[in-house]
């Protein structure tokens, strides 16, 4: 290893973030080891090998099962590329990611998941930007040709990665049997538990997408988090229909069950009707999804007429959630802890949310206290944190220079402040922030109160140039039914609970649908292209 004052260059050569004082706290307090997740399978395979670790659908793994499958696709890996390398995923929440997954890690490679929602334009973008050496892509998924569009992509690529076709017809690409099969007696590499072990893109909606760094220690010490706080117990079973190209659905369906003894059940398609039968069937405990997940999952237990009691815990975050949503949610749910969380793929879980039914209040109205992140609120109202979970820096290094601040803390660009001794409680973000005739108006703070509206089913705030104010509030209205709330009803609403008059939205778009991305997160960057298009 090389290092200087700020950064260091790893095993296996990725340049990463390092501060020795920090390190050095994290290793002493236990959230860092020595050990890796490849250590946890490996006796989870020798002593316990007939645990289920993983379901999808008909198929269930266990810890030998899918050690042994993981080992001999690790050693295929390493007969084509050297350690360090990039393996990308575009799958669907199937147990093959989970093997490629694992198997990335085993060969002491950089697991890179896609979301498979995603086409040309951003796939062209990453794999070059990340040099991948090998993707894995479904013949099919949705009616969408995955070999075709890898043949597109490859023919416009200068390096063009392996192209591994799961489930379906290679055509002329490989198909995984074929790769699998090449797996041999291949030596696995001793993996360094501070070295790279995931990259993650975050979403780009402004500027060029940033490859976010995890090592091997920031995403297991987020996992021994979760498990001193969230209720986990051996045995417990964690469904999980978030895609697993998101940090959330990725830790809770490759890492949970090596470190925590969970087992995860997966949902390629989120389905709430399916889920509650598969959360009766299966038992599960817990969940974790953004807004909608929650909001569908209500209402799918209602129409069945049942309280999932097996249900323990449900984590609601990943966008803007309702309080009202989670006190009526909590009283349904009668068996479970249903609380909001906030956090990021930079620093996942910074606040570990409230785990006590009897503190409803908390549970609803903040997002909760802050785990093992430390978190601050900047003089401009910025939430920054850092702490043993958060990433390691960018691909790129000059992505960094607005990231951190002089003590190091990642700056989340989302506004908080904190209430009630320690609760944090994130009032929106930075540059969603409207500036109308020089006051400054939080959206989160009036959707928070709109969408418990008779009339209103979903709502987004945005700020659109005004020539006159210098931003407009639009009220962009999912209608509940029939209904078809308007600027004065808005604010006869806003009125009853005592809402300065220059925060009412000044004009409603009706629309039939929020854009969202696959976690659930409104896209308010469309929203405002959107309306500023016309």
């Amino acid at each position: 290893m090389t290092e200087d004052q700020a950064t260091r260059v790893t095993t296996a050569g990725w340049r990463i973030r390092w501060d020795a004082d920090r390190a050095r706290v994290a290793y002493d307090s236990g959230w860092w080891r020595r050990e890796t997740c490849a250590d946890a399978l490996h006796r989870a395979a020798k002593q316990d090998p007939a645990r289920i670790l993983l379901i999808d659908g008909a198929v269930r793994l266990s810890a030998g099962a899918l050690n042994a499958r993981a080992e001999r696709l690790a050693s295929a890996l390493l007969r084509r590329f050297a350690p360090g390398s990039v393996v990308s995923f575009m799958l669907p929440n199937w147990h093959e990611a989970a093997e490629i997954y694992l198997a990335t890690m085993l060969a002491g490679m950089v697991a890179h998941p896609v979301l498979p929602s995603l086409r040309e334009h951003d796939l062209r973008f990453m794999l070059a930007d990340i040099g991948s050496r090998i993707i894995f892509v479904p013949a099919e998924f949705r009616g969408y040709d995955y070999g075709a569009m890898m043949s597109r992509v490859a023919a416009e690529l200068e390096r063009c990665p392996d192209i591994v076709v799961v489930r379906g017809d290679a055509g002329p690409h490989i198909a995984y049997a074929t790769l699998a099969a090449e797996g041999g007696t291949t030596p696995l590499p001793a993996l360094d538990p501070d070295d790279v072990r995931m990259v993650m893109y975050t979403s780009g909606t402004t500027g060029r997408p940033k490859g976010v760094l995890h090592t091997h220690n920031s995403l297991n010490a987020l996992i021994r988090q979760i498990g001193c706080h969230w209720l986990v117990e051996p045995g417990d079973r964690f469904l999980v229909p978030s895609p697993i190209s998101h940090i959330g659905g990725s830790i809770y369906a490759f890492e949970m069950p090596l470190l925590l003894g969970s087992t995860a059940v997966l949902m390629e398609k989120w389905d709430p009707d399916a889920a509650i039968g598969i959360m009766l069937a299966e038992r599960c405990t817990h969940m974790a999804g953004a807004t909608p997940f929650l909001q569908h999952l209500l209402a799918a237990a209602r129409a069945a007429d049942t309280r999932l009691p097996d249900l323990k815990l449900f984590i609601c975050g990943g966008a803007s959630v309702p309080p009202t949503l989670v006190r009526e949610a909590s009283a349904y749910l009668d068996k479970a802890v249903v609380s909001r969380v906030y956090g990021s793929t930079e620093v996942p879980v910074t606040t570990i949310g409230v785990i006590d039914r009897d503190d409803i209040d908390h549970a609803a109205e903040t997002d909760g206290r802050p785990g093992i992140a430390t978190v601050k609120i900047a003089a401009d109202g910025e939430i920054r944190a850092r702490g043993p979970q958060m990433l390691v820096g960018y691909v790129h290094p000059e992505d960094e220079a607005s990231a951190f601040d002089e003590e190091g803390f990642y700056r989340t660009g989302d506004q908080g402040k904190w209430v009630d001794d320690g609760y944090l409680v994130v009032t929106g973000r930075i540059k969603d922030l409207i500036i109308r005739n020089g006051e400054n108006i939080s959206p989160k703070e009036i959707e928070d109160l709109l969408v418990a509206h008779p009339g209103i089913a979903e709502i987004a705030i945005v700020g659109i140039p005004d020539a006159r104010t210098g931003e407009r509030a639009v009220a962009v209205v999912v209608p509940r039914g029939d209904a078809a709330p308007d600027v004065a009803g808005l604010g006869a609403f806003l009125a009853t609970h005592g809402v300065a008059r220059f925060k009412y939205p000044e004009q409603v778009a009706l629309w039939e649908k929020l854009p969202k991305n696959d976690a659930g997160k409104v896209l308010k960057q469309a929203i405002r292209a959107s309306l500023t298009a016309v």
